[in-house]
């Protein structure tokens, strides 16, 4: 255990903690932010085109639906005009749809995309000065839990977007303690926008996951392609096999990577090798699906409270407009 610990702190490299504490641990796990560095959030765009992967197509057509009247729910009881945060921004493709509809309202306004992809970001802002130059982006590239006192400054009447079901990467306990986060750095009146996948048949969830040309087995490997490029790791990807699973008791997919034999990886940033049993996994993401609920129950414990819910006519996906409420 000490070992372990000293191996943590001599390293200065930003991944170098993370890394070392998942990948020491006697159940091995890596977080999902390590998907996205500049390869993983080319993967993930590619993911999202994919026809097994349906949130982000489905939730991209609510938000077509009701962006106006979710721009005017947001804006109600206040002259100020309203301004826009995005979690997880990534490139921006669906928060655009949400900032037109802002500019349709009131003309111009700010938008703070948050993402870890310094390149996804640029892609964003670039992309946004060129579209909708009424919109002042101001681009933090940082974690969600580093941007929060940020949030604070942009404006008087703030709308957060969490979108693309990216609440269903943390536990429940997790969750509440970003939500509540979020609530903190909100005056009353401010809103969150907060996208969640709902339950639903396995054989609609794990292909999403597991789709049929590779391309989430790509993405799920590139954290160790990440870890031979920014750690000196020594990682043969094709030891490894992409795992994607549904936990019904936990109501989530699972993705993994199982180790196809017995064998040691070299980690040199760490100073350490890491040893591999055959069918030993790595678990990389959970995706929580969540019924209203349970939605309820995050919502409430971090200090919202649920206004409304928009869905497509399946029943996939669903949008929820929560608001803090006035003192």
């Amino acid at each position: 255990m000490k070992r372990r610990a000293a191996v943590v702190e001599r390293n200065v490299s930003p991944i170098a903690g993370v890394v070392a504490r998942g990948l020491l641990a006697g159940h091995k796990s890596l977080p999902p932010f390590l998907f996205y560095d500049e390869e993983g959030s080319r993967l993930f765009e590619e993911i999202t085109k994919l026809p097994e992967y349906y949130p982000t197509r489905v939730e991209r057509s609510i938000l077509v639906e009701y962006a106006d009247e979710i721009v005017a729910a947001a804006a109600a009881g206040t002259a100020f005009p309203l301004h826009v945060v995005e979690l997880g921004a990534g490139t921006a493709t669906k928060s655009e749809i949400v900032l037109r509809a802002v500019v349709r309202r009131q003309g111009r306004c700010v938008f703070a995309p948050v993402d870890v992809s310094e390149s996804a970001i640029a892609e964003a802002t670039v992309r946004l000065a060129a579209s909708l130059p009424a919109v002042s982006v101001r681009p933090l590239v940082m974690h969600h839990a580093e941007a929060l006192p940020h949030i604070r400054a942009i404006g008087p009447r703030r709308l957060v977007l969490f979108i693309g079901s990216s609440i269903g990467n943390f536990e429940d306990g997790e969750a509440t303690e970003l939500l509540a986060g979020v609530r903190a750095s909100l005056a009353p009146g401010g809103a969150l926008l907060l996208g969640t996948d709902l339950r639903k048949d396995p054989a609609i969830l794990v292909p999403a996951y597991d789709d049929a040309e590779g391309v989430t087995a790509a993405f799920n490997k590139n954290v160790l392609a990440r870890i031979n490029r920014e750690l000196g790791g020594e990682f043969d990807l094709d030891r490894f096999a992409h795992v994607a699973l549904w936990n019904e008791e936990q109501s989530r997919i699972e993705m993994h990577l199982e180790s196809l034999c017995d064998h040691r990886v070299r980690i040199d940033a760490l100073g350490v090798g890491i040893r591999f049993r055959q069918g030993e996994r790595i678990h990389t993401e959970s995706s929580i699906k969540y019924d209203e609920r349970h939605v309820d129950a995050l919502l409430g414990a971090a200090g919202f409270i649920r206004e409304r819910t928009f869905t497509d006519p399946e029943r996939l996906f669903a949008v929820h407009l929560a608001r803090v409420p006035a003192r």
